[in-house]
C-alpha cells in the first residue's frame, strides 16, 4: 500500500479537533528550542554502540516556569520518578504514587482535549458518559500494573512504558517516547541524543516539527529507532493514545492519520485491558514545500 492512500479520515479528523483545543502545547522556538545537527547511522537491533551525529543535546532550551505553571505538565512530572526501570522488577506503588496517579488524571479530565475525546468515545460506544467511570477506564489503561517479564511479579504498566521508559532485564531499552522525560533525562546526563532518523526528504525533520524519529543512547543502552512528539501537552497524548487503543481491537494497532501537516502512523499495542506501549511516527509533513 501507498503511504496516505490508508488515512483514517473520522480518526484524522477527531484528533485535528484535539490538536486545535491543545493550548497546553508548547511553541517551538518561544516556550523551547531543539538542536537536530545530524541524521542518526543504523544501528542494528540489540548493539549498543552508535556513531554520535550529535554533539550537542536535544533541548537547547525549555522554559521550566512555563511548564511548571501547568497543572497537568506538573502531575505529570511528579510521575516520572515513580517507575523500577527494569522489568522483572516488581512495581511497589506507595499510596503517595497512588495519589499522584489520581492526581494526574484528575487535571488531563479537566481539560477541552480529554472532554473531547471522552465525548467522541462515549458516541462510539466505546466509553460511558458517567466521568468516573471513564476515569477508572483510564486508569486501568495506563496505570494498571501488569507484569510484562514471565518471572516475577506486576513490573510494568502503559503509563510507565510509553512516557516514562524501561529496560528488557537491563539489556534493551523499550518505550520512552516523551519529550518531557526525555528533556529531564538528557538534562541529568542520563540520555544522549545520537541524532534524528529519517529514510528520506518527506520525513527529514525541521526544528519547528512536533514529532520527531530519533536515535539515543539511556544509561548506556541504546535506542536505535526512537519517536515522540515534541512540545505537544501530556493531555493530547493520552486522550490520543486512549481513543486509538479503544477504537480498535487488534492486539496491534497501526493507523495512518493526518494531524495539522503531519502524516502520522500512530501505533499501539494492547496488553491486555491495558497499553502495551504506543507511539507516533512521522511519515511525512506537508511544511517542506514552503
Amino acid at each position: 500500500m501507498a503511504r496516505g492512500q490508508g488515512i483514517n479520515q473520522e480518526l484524522s479528523d477527531v484528533l485535528n479537533e484535539l490538536w486545535k483545543l491543545d493550548v497546553n502545547r508548547m511553541k517551538p522556538g518561544k516556550d523551547y528550542k531543539i538542536n537536530l545537527q545530524g541524521k542518526a547511522g543504523f544501528v542494528a537491533e540489540g548493539c549498543n554502540k552508535a556513531r554520535d551525529s550529535a554533539r550537542a543535546p536535544l533541548f537547547a532550551y525549555i522554559n521550566e516556569n512555563k511548564l511548571k505553571s501547568i497543572d497537568t505538565y506538573t502531575h505529570f512530572i511528579n510521575l516520572l520518578d515513580n517507575y523500577e526501570m527494569s522489568t522483572g522488577v516488581t512495581e511497589h506503588v506507595t499510596q503517595e504514587e497512588l495519589q499522584e496517579n489520581h492526581l494526574f488524571l484528575d487535571a488531563v479530565l479537566k481539560t477541552e482535549v480529554m472532554k473531547c475525546a471522552h465525548r467522541y468515545l462515549v458516541s462510539k460506544g466505546r466509553a460511558q458518559s458517567d466521568p468516573a467511570q471513564f476515569k477508572r477506564q483510564l486508569y486501568d489503561i495506563w496505570f494498571k500494573l501488569y507484569r510484562r517479564n514471565k518471572s516475577g511479579g506486576e513490573d510494568s504498566c502503559g503509563f510507565e512504558h510509553v512516557f516514562v521508559g524501561e529496560t528488557k532485564h537491563g539489556k534493551q531499552i523499550m518505550g520512552l517516547h516523551n519529550w518531557v522525560q526525555f528533556y529531564h533525562q538528557e538534562r541529568n546526563n542520563h540520555v544522549d541524543y545520537k541524532g534524528y532518523n529519517a529514510r528520506n526528504n518527506k520525513d527529514t525533520p525541521d526544528e519547528d516539527d512536533h514529532i520527531l524519529n530519533l536515535q539515543f543512547s539511556w544509561n548506556g543502552l541504546v535506542k536505535p529507532v526512537g519517536s515522540c512528539f515534541i512540545g505537544v501537552s501530556p493531555e493530547f497524548e493520552v486522550a490520543l493514545f486512549t481513543i486509538v487503543f479503544l477504537l480498535f481491537d487488534g492486539r496491534v494497532t497501526s493507523v495512518t492519520v493526518k494531524v495539522a501537516e503531519y502524516l502520522l502512523e500512530i501505533v499501539v499495542y494492547r496488553f491486555g485491558h491495558s497499553i502495551g506501549t504506543s507511539y507516533p511516527k512521522m511519515i511525512s509533513s506537508n511544511n517542506r514545500d514552503f
